[in-house]
């Protein structure tokens, strides 16, 4: 159905749509930021990474619950309209993630803290699972359709502006609140913020007219009774649910994440960088790169979608490994300075370590050690513990003659600011965020047009929030236990290439190009 041109109109329905996405994405970037402090917090053991490993988890938990939102919201989306079904999801974003910043912590009413986050953490997943697939086709079913690639591509960039938006608070905030004032209370602000963004973001939505696709179906009587069964019922909707999940929704997402919080991450775990720098250093480079997600929305109603996709993949994979080692260097140079001149190798029995329980022998304090210190080591069988740092060797664990022995040989404690290249740090990171914006910009466009009107919500939704939620959200959390049971610090990013591999070869094999789609029927 060609919806008309309206300009104005048209300006609304982005503005609107990719406001409320800004604002939705800043309420789950707020957690993924603060995760370490949250871990102290909520999940205190004393163990550091014990505590960002459970509060990573934490995080995952809300991905987790995003297929059941898009189950529950894509079901609404579909019976009755998809306005009134991203209004009820950003109202639910929105209040969870205010009632974190009221949270009493671990030490204030013990286990019933962590506890009371995972739910709230649940109700935000519930919410996101909801709220991408009505703000895509909301804008995609207004669209023209030689435009549906742009359009939707600010859906996209507005999960990037989401992510600049939450740095931008946590800096401020601590721009303004001392060090442990904001340890204490002022990690609150961020997410209470919430609630003015919130309340704009209702203000504006509440100025929308159902979509004229939506509208139609529903005046023609031709709205499905069951979406879900409907979208599992035939057999082609199932194989495109399928082709959308593997070889869309997995790969752009590990990609997306591993240039957001797998570089945030890495800058402040394993290159030492303080976390204000970091996200400084992650601010412009999201930044910088940021408006390449409308342009490749743009350039995919040109070429074609899977053309684009399929390009991205493949960069992907040749790139991010350098990417990551130039981001590496230029942060802290001595660090990859003393790794090579001096690598480190611990020798131990076999022993039983795990990085979420406390380390009772000297095998597991020391490879909690130097997981804790980001070192990056191989591991040799021995009857007794050793490190061997370059030349020197040192028996037995004990804390203070291991630092002392990896000082000695370049290893520095932090990265020394007077040669830290943040000019490469930042171009490194919009380079990642540049490979997001080629697989991401079009991601809209694509999942709208691979299903039909009346199973839309509901189809696309669920492939999109199982990929984003289960193969994106426990990325953090995967990455980091692969680098720490590994000792390397960029063994992480295989996760993300495997998961692109799979991506590229499921999209070039089964992906149709959809540039040019009726969506109407």
């Amino acid at each position: 159905m060609d919806a008309g041109l309206d300009p104005k109109r048209d300006r609304l329905v982005i503005v609107a749509s990719a406001l409320g996405t800004v604002f939705e994405w800043y309420d789950f970037f707020i957690y993924g930021i603060l995760a370490a402090l949250l871990g102290k917090l909520f999940f205190t053991t004393g163990n550091p990474t014990t505590e960002l490993l459970f509060s990573l988890g934490a995080f995952a938990v809300g991905f987790f619950f995003r297929p059941l939102g898009a189950v529950l919201f894509g079901y609404f989306g579909d019976r009755i309209g998809r306005k009134y079904t991203f209004l009820v999801t950003i109202s639910l974003m929105g209040g969870a993630t205010a009632a974190i910043g009221l949270l009493p912590t671990q030490a204030q009413i013990g286990i019933a803290a962590p506890l009371l986050l995972l739910f709230l953490r649940t109700l935000q997943g519930l919410a996101l699972g909801g709220e991408y697939g009505g703000a895509a086709i909301y804008v995609a079913e207004h669209a023209p359709p030689d435009k549906r690639g742009q359009y939707t591509s600010w859906i996209q960039a507005s999960v990037a502006g989401g992510f600049l938006l939450a740095i931008a608070v946590v800096l401020g905030s601590r721009a303004v609140i001392s060090e442990a004032d904001f340890a204490i209370w002022g990690w609150r602000v961020p997410f209470l913020v919430s609630l003015l963004l919130l309340a704009t973001s209702i203000y504006i939505r509440m100025k929308l007219n159902e979509s004229p696709v939506f509208k139609a179906m529903k005046e023609a009587g031709t709205t499905s009774k069951n979406p879900i069964v409907e979208s599992f019922s035939d057999r082609g909707n199932i194989g495109n649910i399928m082709v959308a999940l593997f070889g869309v929704a997995a790969g752009l997402t590990v990609i997306y994440y591993t240039s957001q919080f797998g570089t945030l991450y890495f800058l402040q775990s394993t290159s030492r960088i303080p976390e204000t720098q970091a996200l400084i250093f992650m601010a412009f480079g999201a930044l910088l790169a940021a408006p390449l997600y409308v342009a490749f929305g743009w350039v995919s109603d040109k070429v074609g979608r899977k053309r684009l996709l399929l390009l991205g993949y493949a960069l992907t994979l040749v790139l991010i490994f350098p990417l990551f080692r130039l981001m590496g260097d230029a942060a802290n140079p001595a660090l990859g300075e003393a790794t090579r001149a001096n690598p480190v190798t611990i020798e131990l029995p076999a022993c039983d370590y795990s990085v979420f329980g406390k380390p009772d022998t000297d095998c597991e304090r020391g490879l909690a050690f130097l997981s804790k210190n980001g070192i990056d080591h191989r591991k040799a069988s021995a009857d007794t513990v050793a490190l061997q740092v370059g030349t020197q060797r040192v028996e037995g664990f004990d804390a203070d003659a291991w630092q002392a022995a990896l000082v000695a040989a370049g290893y520095p404690d932090k990265a020394d600011p007077e040669r830290v290249d943040g000019l490469m740090i930042v171009l490194a990171v919009a380079a990642m965020v540049a490979l997001s914006a080629m697989t991401y910009g079009q991601v809209a466009a694509i999942l709208v047009e691979l299903f039909p009107a009346k199973v839309r919500y509901t189809s696309m939704s669920i492939p999109y929030h199982i990929g984003t939620g289960y193969f994106g959200g426990f990325l953090p959390v995967i990455s980091q236990y692969i680098v720490v049971r590994t000792g390397d610090a960029y063994a992480g990013l295989w996760y993300t290439f495997g998961v692109v591999l799979m991506a590229l070869i499921v999209s070039a094999i089964w992906l149709p190009e959809t540039r040019g789609r009726d969506i109407s029927g």
